[in-house]
């Protein structure tokens, strides 16, 4: 039987409603691979828990809604401790949004489609933040597990302030950590993020950076600090961008000193297990289907400019013959040549490979011993390359014949960037977290042991790429010549502070994917009979994943319960 209500009734219920609600505040825990939405009004109870091995890092998720505008909020997080002692390094930030002004033009069928236009992305560690009313603001803590800490469960408690209609209010949540027995040291995962020295003044209120002055140094220091503790081991520095050129009596003379230092910085900061050698050439004409020629410094007018000259050009031979070997000595001199390998040209295609390979025969036979990698578009590089890096799509569909250049001593990585699309896993704004995360079980399920991305920090535009000029705007992009879109968050993972870089939420899924990489190999040796099914119930294939948080919060702790009896 239906029961009706008068008007009269219903308009007393809201009423009533309203006036017991006024000044409310709702502080609920979330799990943190759940994206939440300047919209998002519903929030499940849970308790905020994490399971964690030694020397990761454990990720907690609040959100904070109101009836009414919220000022000068803050969040203040006492240290989760047990009676073995406490986890002192905690960051605690505010989840910034960000729009997506270009649609992925072929989205997955599980990517997000908020009804404001607003993606959760960068983590912003600030003091405090006015929250208007009618938006949800997520709250992201993150612990820090020393390597060598007592294991057992840590608890800790989460405190929020604000002005509620002049009325000042708090509430507060306690977490947990438990702390599992297997240790996370170094990462064997070679991962490596290009980031652009280039954009450093937007860490200086965007004011100019001069080059190799104290701030750019110091600027970069806190590039490499970010990459190292976002556990990348593999960091891309340009030959052409730090070494100085002279030529003297028709000889040229090389400065490796700005090389030198920056790869020492970047090694005194943890991120250098192995030392990426940027481009030394590109397509001549800028076209897809162009031929590759080599970047040379000419001399003009008391000045030297870089330009792109074809290898049979006898300006290109007389500086490689010159410069290469030099610049080897150098490597070697460092003590760095196990660790160095060089990119020639990226991505070759079948189209315009013939250039490639007459170029690296010929840098070959001036240094035979230097190691190429590429990310590559082809299959007719053998002997050219040591390290191949297709697209990952290009990984399926050629897995035998990169699985027999690993047998036969070369190395399979992979790589995505604005491709592939669909229901690949990737790192684009709009995909469940899950999926960012899952990239390196990917790496992990088809045995490659390395991830490269080419956007870390491409804040703003340049001739090629147009993108928005204040990164927390819009975070897709073009690339002119081909007018292929650039989905939101493929140029960017990072966002720019002042003397500071701010995570994201994908930096941060992407670095726990990178310790799940860790853990699964352990599971392997202790294990070998159950990783398979385990692994396999998660990341079906390449374009079939299992996205239910809980079943994946179920499955970690499995590994880290079985490990550490």
């Amino acid at each position: 039987m239906k029961t009706h209500l008068s008007p009269l009734v219903l308009l007393a219920g809201i009423l009533s409603f309203a006036c017991s609600t006024n000044n409310s505040l709702q502080f609920e825990a979330l799990d943190p691979l759940q994206k939440v939405f300047p919209e998002s009004n519903y929030f499940a109870p849970m308790d905020a828990h994490a399971d964690v091995a030694r020397g990761e890092h454990a990720s907690f998720q609040f959100v904070v809604r109101a009836n009414t505008d919220i000022e000068n909020l803050k969040i203040s997080v006492d240290t989760p401790k047990n009676a073995d002692g406490e986890l002192s390094d905690v960051r605690s930030g505010f989840v910034g949004f960000v729009k997506v002004g270009r649609a992925n033009p072929e989205p997955s069928t599980d990517a997000y489609q908020p009804m404001s236009g607003f993606f959760p992305d960068p983590i912003i560690y600030e003091d405090s933040r006015d929250v208007t009313f009618g938006t949800t603001q997520p709250i992201w803590i993150t612990v820090k597990i020393p390597g060598d800490c007592k294991t057992g469960l840590y608890k800790g408690r989460v405190e929020i302030t604000g002005e509620l209609g002049g009325q000042s209010v708090s509430k507060s949540k306690a977490f947990e950590i438990e702390v599992f027995k297997p240790v996370i040291a170094n990462t064997s995962l070679w991962v490596t993020n290009w980031f652009f020295l280039d954009r450093l003044h937007y860490l200086n209120k965007n004011e100019a950076v001069e080059k190799h002055s104290d701030l750019y140094w110091e600027l970069s220091r806190v590039m490499a600090k970010t990459l190292s503790e976002y556990r990348q081991n593999v960091a891309m520095i340009s030959p052409f961008d730090h070494t100085g050129f002279s030529c003297e009596n028709d000889t040229w003379q090389f400065d490796f000193s700005n090389f030198n230092k920056m790869v020492a910085l970047f090694i005194e900061e943890g991120v250098i297990g192995r030392l990426e050698g940027g481009h030394l050439g590109s397509r001549i004409d800028g076209g897809w289907l162009s031929p590759f020629g080599l970047h040379v410094p000419v001399l003009e007018n008391d000045s030297i400019d870089k330009v792109l000259l074809p290898l049979d050009n006898p300006l290109t031979v007389e500086f490689y013959q010159a410069f290469l070997p030099a610049f080897v000595e150098n490597i070697k001199a460092n003590g760095w040549e196990d660790q160095y390998i060089q990119h020639i040209a990226d991505e070759p295609i079948d189209e315009n490979v013939e250039s490639y390979i007459e170029i690296s025969k010929f840098l070959k036979s001036l240094v035979p011993e230097l190691k190429v990698i590429e990310a590559c578009h082809t299959h007719r590089l053998e002997n050219m390359i040591d390290i191949w890096v297709p697209q990952m799509n290009f990984l399926e569909s050629g897995m035998d014949f990169y699985t027999e250049r690993q047998g036969k001593g070369d190395e399979a990585w992979y790589y995505t960037c604005l491709a592939p699309k669909g229901e690949w896993a990737n790192r684009f704004v709009e995909l469940p977290l899950i999926k960012t995360r899952l990239l390196h079980w990917v790496n992990f399920k088809y045995n490659i042991p390395g991830y490269l991305h080419w956007g870390f920090n491409f804040w703003g535009s340049n001739t090629g790429i147009i993108t928005a000029e204040n990164p927390y705007d819009d975070v897709s992009g073009m690339i002119v010549s081909s007018g292929n879109i650039l989905p939101g968050g493929d140029c960017w993972i990072t966002y720019p502070g002042y003397k500071t870089i701010y995570p994201s939420i994908r930096l941060e899924a992407m670095r726990d994917g990178i310790v799940d990489y860790e853990l699964l190999k352990m599971y392997k040796e202790k294990f070998p009979e159950e990783v398979d099914v385990l692994v396999g119930t998660t990341v079906y294939g390449f374009e079939h994943y299992d996205i239910n948080i809980g079943a994946f919060r179920d499955k970690r702790r499995q590994i880290l319960e079985k490990l550490s009896n």
